[in-house]
């Protein structure tokens, strides 16, 4: 099967209006930039989309919010982005509101076929209510549903023409778990390489998952806060 298209824009064609897409990231690390950008000029609309956070105004999920491109948010962290908070407070964004590592826990089960499984996080809050609870033990455990997407968008320090995966840092949470938790993966990286040059033993993503893959280009890599020392 061949993995390898040209760019984002042949990558993200098959995503359409009303889809569910989960999309990789830690805050400003490991967005899947490419992919982000060609879904704006594609104009693809009522989007669901999973993603720890949401971006920054003008930054990653930020740009798809301000075209309106997206109709709910499945989310842990959402405090960097105004419009976002502007969007949800009138109504015009659903949100879905989890805690991260239940979010996180959510697209690795949906990815291994778990279809739900219960935690003790959230449980006698709002984000428990209306859910089963179980006891286990003597603690109070709520039900939570996994996520599994109709599309992901992932972004790779490095990948090979079968689609296997290598991340750096920070890129590497939910990266591989959002890359998993979907019918078809799309993974943009920073450096291609031929099949069988990376070495086995340091991949995170087997190709398995991915089907489209393709060498991003212009990354920005924006630091979300910079701290500096004062003198």
């Amino acid at each position: 099967m061949n993995k390898l298209v040209k760019n984002a824009d042949e990558a993200v064609a098959e995503i359409f209006d009303g889809a569910v897409l989960a999309i990789g990231g830690f805050g400003l690390c490991g967005i899947p930039e490419n992919c982000i950008a060609a879904l704006v000029k594609k104009r693809v609309k009522n989007l669901t989309c999973i993603s720890n956070n949401a971006g920054v105004d003008d930054f990653g999920i930020g740009l798809l919010l301000q075209q309106r491109q997206v109709k709910k948010m499945i989310s842990s962290y959402v405090g960097e982005n105004k419009l976002f908070e502007e969007m949800v407070l009138s109504g015009e964004l659903e949100l879905e509101l989890t805690p991260q590592g239940t979010l996180a826990e959510k697209l690795r089960a949906g990815g291994a076929g778990i279809p739900a499984f219960f935690t003790a996080t959230g449980y006698g809050t709002q984000i428990g209510e209306l859910k089963e609870t179980r006891e286990f033990n003597g603690r109070h455990y709520i039900l939570e549903r996994s996520l599994f997407a109709d599309f992901s968008i992932v972004k790779a320090w490095k990948g090979d023409t079968m689609g296997n995966l290598v991340f750096r840092g920070t890129a590497r949470n939910f990266n591989p778990d959002v890359a998993t938790a979907s019918y078809k993966t799309i993974a943009e990286v920073e450096e291609l390489v031929p099949a069988g040059e990376l070495n086995p033993d340091h991949i995170h993503v087997p190709g398995i998952y991915i089907k489209k893959i393709f060498q991003g280009s212009a990354y920005e890599k924006r630091i979300e806060r910079r701290m500096l020392r004062k003198g």
